[in-house]
């Protein structure tokens, strides 16, 4: 997501990459999910895209310890594996980039908790890069944007993280999908 603004080789010709990733619904306890602004860097005009915390798992990582390890890189907020609810969800999705194609196993969490201070202390210099902003988003203004939001699906998943609180069990399959800047 970093290439340089120009002509974007057809996806056949990007670096494909295959990973797992950990996604969290982070929702604090005035009803709101916190999702960062994400970019692709290597087109103009630079799209821009809200996305929850989360990322790949590192090799010999469990699940939720990942999901840990994000949130506590990603927002600041350290929690523990046991604060978890879920998983709520898995998909598989395909992101075209600019630069790479990345196909992501992806579980998503819920983690309820107070209002806090997000701190990017821990994010990577890709991170710091691409995604510059972060707040809050109450169910209405995520309703009612027009901006984008990945998972497109989030209001549905939110949904089903309040089923799952209130002790409705099952995972949600959301099958493959593809939320791409250069499509695939």
């Amino acid at each position: 997501m970093t290439a340089p603004v120009g002509p974007v080789p057809p996806p056949a010709q990007r670096p494909h990459v295959e990973r797992r990733a950990m996604r969290v619904l982070l929702v604090d306890d005035r009803d709101r999910i916190l999702l960062f602004r994400d970019a692709d860097l290597g087109l103009s005009p630079v799209p821009h895209w809200w996305i929850t915390p989360g990322g790949g798992v590192d090799p010999g990582e469990g699940d939720r310890e990942a999901a840990v390890r994000e949130v506590a890189e990603e927002t600041g907020l350290s929690v523990a594996e046991a604060d978890l609810l879920g998983p709520l969800a898995t998909r598989t999705v395909v992101h075209g980039y600019s630069d790479v194609v990345t196909t992501q196993r992806e579980v998503f969490w819920l983690l309820r908790c107070h209002a806090f201070e997000v701190s990017t202390d821990g994010h990577t210099e890709l991170e710091r890069l691409t995604m510059t902003e972060h707040r809050w988003w109450s169910r209405a203004e995520l309703e009612s944007t027009e901006q984008e939001v990945w998972p497109r699906d989030l209001a549905t998943l939110w949904t089903a993280a309040d089923r799952a609180r209130d002790g409705e069990s099952g995972v949600l399959e959301l099958g493959t999908v593809e939320e791409s800047t250069v499509p695939v």
